[in-house]
């Protein structure tokens, strides 16, 4: 056996275990199945690799890389549809959305390779007997392949968006998901650039296909691990396109590579061109894994504050990005969630959680979270006496306070609602928000990266983050007791309208029953009697359609109207 045909039936091997595995691991879910789906069909492309590698026949070689292609063909629309599921808690609108755009993305690639089966690649006119490491490519291979190339960027630039709108514990539990897909397509743009630059199919370079699915398994791997991966919900900002690293590395990428195919061929050639190109991408894969971590953005910033005498934290920086996040908040629910993605993101915390005291001042209820969803915050509420041993401990101070030192009952209240996930991820802080000298709310941190201890900068920093969301929720709180002040004024006004209608109309009824049993064999009078039930039947149905006007947005009927007319007309009701 071949070293090809050993690296494809491994990389085989793990992706078959990695589908089975997310089919058995979590509650099945419309991502696990695309999962499942799309590494079915990267077992099957490797599967038809290996055939090919075991063939000797040029013949055989072709038609095994024919039936490759057609499962590739497969792959853009399950992916890209996954890409835009995974994590993400709108994704059944986006694909409601562009329903025919999707289904177009998943069946036309499938329609070149099935119609055209027999066109993707050009036939070997050497001896049939001497097998060759290349095949040309033909027309609707080309297109198969650009298609292709196409998808892996989208694919790319969708699970960039979903990483950079996760924060926290999501991100730690979906990282090495995203990467795994990314070091997986990221080779994949290689592979597809260098087959639509040189018009052939080398059989040499899909082992890096090989090598980069196994590499991709592994992280996977490595990503199930960290439970719950599959259930984080996050909600991507659409304006994140606009500044895609992904769109930036692919257009340099692309760029540079076809810049060095056209100096290479200009200055003669050069046979290790497609290892040197390989080199350069794995140094850029590299590079990204280290520009998504953390643990090292943290390290720099502690180096850079220690020994060039700066301060950790860019406090200008972070107010402005707090005001502008915050200032167009209306409600508690998403400024809660501007509060807690800043604060995991400057301090570096996976876990961050805000609770809500409660209007009677003896409950908490929960804000938002970067590690924990609504349906667990419930099951980790506590209860009413708990919740007001709390309120009464942290009522009496501004200052952060280490829950994990104390064995106050309220302490141990508070570390069950802030539960940790790694036993390195240092203390758990908790801030009380105080705004107009009552506390409104609780901030909890945990799971710091690295389990890096909190300084006095810290502190400083993390309570005047406290302070300005405690007073921007006790605003929006305020403002949201005058709006329901203001309905129940508009909806007293219009009631008394209404009932001062239906009071006139119910008169109306009770004289006509009282003269009823008297003049009820009077013709005269029933007629009376039928016309005034008929008014008043009337009258009310004119009630009932107009008190269902107001659950209707007010629409304008613009009409052609002669303004002296309307003039005239209002002029004519004020002559008095």
């Amino acid at each position: 056996m071949t070293a090809a045909l050993i690296l494809a039936l491994c990389a085989a091997l793990l992706g078959s275990l990695l589908a089975f595995g997310v089919m058995f691991y979590e509650q099945r879910s419309m991502p696990h199945w695309l999962f499942a789906a799309g590494m079915t069909v990267l077992v099957i492309e490797s599967i038809f690799y290996a055939l090919t590698a075991h063939a000797v026949l040029p013949k055989d070689i072709l038609y095994w890389q024919n039936w490759r292609l057609v499962a590739t063909s497969f792959l853009p629309g399950v992916w890209l549809v996954f890409s835009l599921s995974y994590a993400r808690g709108n994704y059944r609108e986006v694909l409601k959305k562009r329903k025919f755009l999707w289904a177009a993305i998943f069946l036309v690639p499938i329609g070149i390779a099935l119609l055209f089966r027999n066109t993707l690649l050009i036939p070997v006119e050497k001896n049939e007997w001497v097998r060759t490491d290349f095949l040309g490519l033909g027309l609707a291979g080309f297109f198969l392949n650009l298609l292709f190339l196409v998808c892996s960027v989208l694919i790319l630039m969708n699970l960039e968006r979903t990483y950079r709108a996760s924060v926290g514990t999501m991100r730690w539990r979906i990282k090495f998901m995203i990467l795994g897909l990314g070091v997986l397509f990221a080779v994949r743009i290689y592979s597809s650039s260098q087959v639509l630059l040189f018009h052939s199919v080398s059989l040499p370079l899909q082992r890096v296909n090989s090598t980069a699915l196994l590499v991709a398994c592994l992280l996977m791997f490595r990503s199930l691990v960290r439970t719950g991966n599959f259930n984080v919900i996050v909600y991507p900002s659409q304006s994140i396109l606009h500044n895609s690293f992904t769109v930036l590395l692919a257009g340099a990428y692309l760029l540079g590579v076809g810049v060095l195919t056209k100096l290479v061929t200009f200055l003669g050639g050069d046979s290790s061109f497609a290892f040197k190109a390989f080199l350069l991408l794995v140094c850029l894969v590299f590079l990204s894994m280290l520009l998504l971590s953390d643990r090292v953005r943290l390290i720099i910033k502690r180096f850079v504050s220690r020994h060039f005498q700066r301060p950790i934290h860019d406090y200008r920086s972070v107010w402005r990005t707090f005001t502008d996040g915050t200032a167009r908040c209306v409600e508690q629910s998403d400024l809660c969630q501007v509060s807690v993605n800043l604060v995991a993101d400057v301090f570096q915390a996976l876990s961050v959680t805000v609770w809500l005291v409660n209007e009677n001042k003896a409950g908490l209820v929960f804000g938002a979270s970067t590690a924990l969803s609504e349906a667990k915050a419930r099951l980790l509420n506590i209860g009413p006496e708990d919740a007001r041993q709390v309120i009464s401990a942290l009522s009496g101070t501004a200052q952060p306070v280490d829950i994990d030192s104390s064995n106050e009952t309220w302490a141990v209240a508070l570390r069950h609602l802030q539960p940790e996930e790694f036993r390195n991820g240092g203390n758990r802080i908790c801030v009380p928000m105080m705004a107009g000298g009552e506390l409104v709310g609780v901030l909890m941190i945990g799971d710091r990266v690295g389990g890096v201890p909190f300084l006095m900068q810290d502190f400083d920093l993390l309570r005047s983050v406290s302070d300005q969301a405690a007073a921007s929720l006790l605003n929006i709180q305020l403002a949201q007791k005058l709006s329901q002040a203001k309905q129940l004024e508009a909806f007293q006004a219009m009631s008394s309208f209404f009932v001062h209608d239906l009071k006139n109309t119910a008169s109306m009824l009770s004289l006509m029953l009282q003269n009823l049993p008297i003049h009820f064999n009077d013709p005269q009078f029933r007629e009376d009697a039928l016309r005034g039930v008929s008014k008043t039947v009337t009258h009310i149905n004119d009630l009932i359609g107009r008190l269902g006007l107001l659950r209707q947005g007010l629409a304008l009927k613009t009409v052609e109207s002669d303004l002296n007319s309307l003039v005239a007309e209002a002029l004519t009701g004020l002559q008095h």
